[in-house]
């Protein structure tokens, strides 16, 4: 636990990019394999279920800080974040030495017997770990249990410590990696040291004790991949290839033919891996879904073994010309099990744009006109349902004027914009320009309409103690009484450091009344709110809700009755349907 908490303390300490590597490294070359196994999934972003309720965890802390509530209420406002919070406020005991016990102790004796032990058991056994951890160590002990933990690292990053800790190059890590951060398994040794295992792995890594030799990956992939102790996770997909923003000038020196156009759905990303007698299907997050979408997985079962396609989750109805908003998606997301309500009111269609693996052989190498082929072919072949898995077409448009307007017709289609891919790209890892890099997204600019600035909330960490996440709020001109303010979004990017800092002074002046953390304030800010889609909604007061709602820009030149109002949400939703 010890020298978790100093690589954690040394990443926070630095910027540089070659001092978080280095300090990665080092834990990594001289950790026990159980303890790297650890670190590499809190690295990668791992992060187990909560494992005390927070009340619980407040009122342990209060009770060893000595602290009324109110106190600690307004220091955890001053700070901003619960770990650190607790942390700060626990006395220096003299016990502090976690007696040499690694990181995978710690998780195995410690911090995961918490999430089944009752309330008292549960107070005890977290005051008796704050004894005998200094404070340091005690917030990053808090921050595990509370899942917070947030290392500042990317991805790139972590394979690029595990490459050098381990000789072994970081395209075939960044394979292995997937799916290491599953919630369902418990990082192990066997599991870290197939990790880093030479190109070709020993059999009993790939399948683990007591595998099941019908999930083994195929031949052309067995090499490329981890396989723990669970033979589900057999079934792993490749790392996904993510796109650039397109920059329209680029057209003047591109030649339209050389491109394929699609459309860019509203969905979730995902890849179905059908090998041997099973399919499973992977979130771009690694999250496994097969159990949330059963009608997905049946219509793979035609798909020939050795087949992984990729493409975009939506929930689209039988027959219907384009797909529901995304906040259909959102309640299947949620679900674990959908019943059969729920499948007919918002069944899944799996729309799929390439073919990573074929006749059990990995085909990234190949340009994606290829690809293309190869992923006719399997579904031709297969001949699955086409309502629940079906190719993405090619948009016929052979001039780049003629994409552009298809791009601002794209709602009329229920997708957010445009897909751009060479013919010729091979399928990279992630955005790396080195390896494919030739995917970009031409989205349409968001929606907008101005808002006025009703309640305010202070931010978290590097924005404690400024009032930083705001409710915004339009017009309700539809009564016959007077006009009223109707709450429609949050939001809390979009602004300057400088622009927070004045914004944050005039809530203060500005207060009308506290909700615990939330103020009320006085409508005198305007702001633009972009958006990127926007449904109905029976929760919201507003009737719509809206999706990655922002700041655009402070409207200083606005009153706040020049707001927009409700009539202009629903003339918007009325326009994204037609």
């Amino acid at each position: 636990m010890e020298g978790f908490a100093s690589m954690v303390a040394a990443l926070d300490r630095s910027n540089s990019t070659l001092d978080k590597v280095a300090a990665m490294r080092a834990y990594l070359v001289t950790a026990p394999d159980e303890d790297c196994a650890w670190a590499v999934y809190f690295l990668a972003g791992g992060r187990p279920r909560m494992l005390v309720a927070t009340r619980l965890l407040r009122e342990a802390a209060r009770e060893a800080a000595g602290v009324p509530e109110w106190l600690f209420d307004e220091c955890y406002q001053a700070v901003g974040d619960l770990a650190e919070t607790i942390a700060l406020l626990l006395p220096e005991s003299g016990e502090a030495s976690d007696s040499g016990e690694t990181l995978d102790a710690w998780m195995r004796s410690r911090l995961l017997p918490l999430r089944d032990l009752d309330p008292d058991a549960a107070r005890a056994a977290l005051l008796a770990c704050w004894r005998v951890l200094n404070s340091w160590q005690r917030f990053v002990f808090n921050k595990l249990i509370t899942g917070g933990l947030r290392l500042g690292v990317s991805r790139q990053l972590v394979l690029r410590a595990l490459a050098e800790a381990s000789a072994v190059d970081a395209r075939l890590i960044a394979q292995r990696i997937i799916g290491f951060t599953d919630r369902k398994t418990v990082p192990d040794g066997l599991r870290y040291r197939a990790l880093v295992a030479p190109a070709v792995a020993d059999r009993s890594l790939l399948l683990g004790d007591g595998g099941d030799e019908s999930l083994r990956v195929s031949a052309a992939t067995a090499t490329d991949a981890h396989q723990p102790s669970d033979p589900a996770l057999a079934l792993l997909p490749y790392p996904f290839m993510l796109a650039h923003s397109w920059d329209p000038a680029r057209a003047n020196a591109e030649p339209a033919a050389e491109w394929l156009a699609e459309w860019k759905w509203d969905g979730i990303r995902v890849q179905l891996v059908r090998r041997q007698h099973a399919v499973a299907l992977w979130s771009r997050g690694e999250e496994l879904l097969t159990d949330r979408f059963p009608e997905i997985v049946s219509a793979a079962q035609a798909l020939a073994p050795g087949t992984v396609l990729d493409g975009e989750l939506l929930c689209w109805a039988a027959g219907a010309p384009r797909p529901m908003d995304f906040a259909a998606m959102q309640t299947r997301i949620g679900r674990l099990r959908p019943g059969a309500t729920t499948l007919r009111q918002t069944p899944a269609r799996l729309v799929v744009f390439d073919c990573l693996e074929h006749q059990g052989i990995d085909v990234r190498g190949r340009a994606l006109r290829l690809r293309r082929q190869a992923l006719f072919d399997s579904l031709s072949l297969a001949a699955p349902d086409p309502d629940r898995l079906c190719a993405a077409p090619a948009l016929e448009a052979s001039t780049w004027a003629d994409r552009a307007g298809l791009r601002e017709a794209a709602r009329t289609f229920g997708a957010e914009g445009l897909m751009l891919k060479r013919l010729d790209s091979v399928y990279g890892i992630g955005r790396s320009r080195a390896e494919g890099g030739h995917w970009f997204k031409w989205k349409l600019d968001p929606f907008a309409v101005d808002a006025v600035l009703i309640y305010a909330q202070a931010g978290h960490g590097r924005r404690a103690g400024l009032y930083t996440d705001y409710t915004f709020a339009v017009w309700d001109r539809s009564a016959a009484e007077a006009p009223r303010l109707v709450p429609f979004a949050k939001a809390y990017s979009g602004l300057t450091d400088a622009e927070i800092r004045e914004v944050d002074a005039i809530i203060r002046r500005t207060t009308v009344e506290r909700f615990g953390p939330v103020r009320s304030v006085e409508p005198t800010l305007v702001f633009e709110i972009g958006f990127e889609g926007i449904a109905r909604s029976a929760r919201h007061r507003a009737g719509v809700s809206v999706r990655f709602p922002r700041m655009l820009r402070w409207r200083r030149d606005k009153g706040v009755a020049e707001a927009d109002s409700l009539a202009t949400l629903q003339g918007l939703l009325a326009a994204s349907r037609n």
